[in-house]
């Protein structure tokens, strides 16, 4: 890729503009008032030194608009199953679905931005999602409704690695940590929000309702987004690679499909086996289409690369156990301390707060102090929390329960930004969305790898040891994630140069307005 040539316009770069012809007058070029509009408003705000920030909010509005509904179902399948007269098995790929189609689209996703401008595939990808949203809004039965939440998610997977691009292309890389504290915020936040939040507006509104209101929400980012955001260069004379990315989608999808079918039809089940046995066969594959590939999905230099692969592998332990601790807590605190649902709401929600306290602010310590140091504290943090976890039982108090989940939130909230941060700093600039798109895949199979094993251990030791010991030990299984990803941690390198410069685009690196 560093051979291909960009243009900062290429074909019908300038179909924007309009030739008249006028008696007396030689032929002219002019804009329509639209696009003139948006020009005289970017041009006035990227003069800003708060430029920067003004992106950071608008792809965060954006970011936050796609990803609440992710989730937002998950507490909500029995009312729908019944509204829509189906099961509720056949209902849990309502929130399977989607996410799957995050991790497996992402990749591809960010590499079409990459190669033809993140900021254009942005858009798109946010108009598909209020296409879809609508859709969903107005599904008729349960097959429409899942096709329909699984290809907006599909569609929206652009969303997340386009503007984190679009981030660590105008922040500096000693101020990427502190955009990507508020980053992490959000594209981590949204979906606790719509776990959080799902059950109270279904019972108020219906759920139906949910996609209603995703519609303006998302008109409204991807309008800003357009007024705001700049385009990045585009090549067009690179192909993008349609094997790569087929044998890492098929990777994942087969990974993924035996963690979550496992403990619904059997680990030993010939399905789930197959899955199993089939993914490093497809993995081998890919490593040789993009050994051979001239502009590969994803260059495999980046593996060798210090902070590339440990950063994303810290990541991976830390969420496994962030997450899966998040799905098991509700259950405990209903099977063990005997709390409803409105109790156990009002408690789980120290978590997602100490994550939005602590992902800013850690950001800015991370700038400061380096993103190994953010990263081994923030590993700690949540291998304490998974401890504390393991030791409660049913006379604890409260405050150890909101204590030890708030530490659990801080520990994310403190890693994660440094994290991003450091992967960003470690890959060249034509790569931020296809790498971003990885590093958000693999996360994710730390999700749901989390999410199943601590789930299926708790289910399998309960009848041997009873429901409070079989607790404890789902979170000593997290906790021993945790401590790998610790170990991996320590041996992030941080890469934050210290020096005073002011968070402008640097100049090339953004197209103009005009051109985009």
């Amino acid at each position: 890729m560093d051979g291909e040539r960009r243009e900062p316009g290429g074909p019908g770069a300038h179909l924007d503009e309009l030739s008249i012809d006028a008696p007396g007058a030689d032929e002219v070029a002019v804009m329509p008032w639209s696009l003139l509009l948006r020009q005289r408003v970017h041009d006035r705000a990227s003069r800003s030194p708060k430029y920067p920030w003004v992106v950071l909010t608008t792809v965060l509005l954006g970011l936050f608009s796609v990803g609440f509904t992710i989730t937002i179902l998950s507490v909500s399948i029995p009312r729908i199953a019944g509204d829509l007269g189906s099961d509720e098995s056949t209902l849990t790929w309502l929130v399977t679905g989607p996410i799957l189609a995050f991790a497996i689209f992402g990749p591809s996703a960010g590499k079409l931005g990459d190669l033809r401008g993140h900021r254009r595939v942005y858009a798109w990808s946010m108009v598909a999602v209020i296409v879809f949203a609508a859709l969903t809004a107005v599904a008729w039965d349960a097959p429409s409704l899942l096709a329909f939440r699984i290809l907006g998610a599909a569609t929206g997977a652009a969303v997340g690695p386009t503007s984190l691009a679009l981030i660590n292309r105008l922040f500096p890389k000693e101020r990427r940590a502190q955009a990507m504290g508020y980053w992490t915020m959000v594209g981590a936040g949204g979906p606790v929000v719509g776990v959080v939040a799902g059950g109270p507006i279904v019972e108020a509104f219906g759920w139906r309702w949910i996609f209603a209101g995703q519609v303006p929400l998302t008109i409204a980012a991807l309008v800003l987004a357009l007024v705001v955001l700049p385009e990045t260069d585009k090549i067009p004379s690179a192909r993008f690679d349609l094997a790569g990315a087929g044998t890492l989608a098929a990777a994942a999808t087969a990974f993924l499909l035996a963690v979550n079918r496992g403990p619904v039809v059997g680990w030993t089940s010939p399905l789930v086996l197959g899955a199993f046995a089939l993914t490093p066969v497809v993995l081998w594959l890919f490593v040789r289409v993009e050994s051979r590939a001239a502009a590969p999905l994803l260059p495999l230099e980046y593996l060798r690369r210090r902070n590339f692969s440990i950063p994303i592998l810290t990541q991976v332990f830390t969420n496994f156990a962030y997450m899966g601790g998040f799905i098991i807590t509700p259950l405990f605190l209903q099977d063990i301390f005997g709390y409803g649902e409105a109790k156990t709401g009002s408690l789980l929600i120290a978590r997602p707060l100490a994550f939005a306290v602590a992902g800013p602010m850690m950001g800015y310590l991370a700038a400061r102090t380096g993103e190994r140091f953010a990263a081994v504290g923030g590993a700690a943090a949540v291998l304490a929390s998974m401890f504390g976890m393991a030791s409660l039982g049913a006379g604890s108090s409260d405050l150890l329960v909101v204590g030890f989940l708030g530490l659990s939130g801080i520990g994310l909230g403190m890693s994660a930004p440094a994290l991003v941060a450091a992967i960003a700093n470690a890959v060249d600039d034509d790569d931020l969305g296809v790498v971003g798109a990885t590093q958000q895949m693999m996360t994710q199979f730390g999700v749901v790898v989390g999410i199943q094993v601590m789930q299926s251990t708790q289910a399998a030791r309960a009848g041997a040891v009873g429901a409070e010991a079989s607790y404890s030990e789902a979170y000593l299984v997290g906790a021993a994630a945790a401590a790998l990803g610790l170990a991996f941690a320590f041996f992030v390198r941080s890469s934050v140069v210290r020096e005073t410069r002011s968070p402008i685009m640097a100049p090339g690196r953004m197209r103009s307005i005009r051109q985009a």
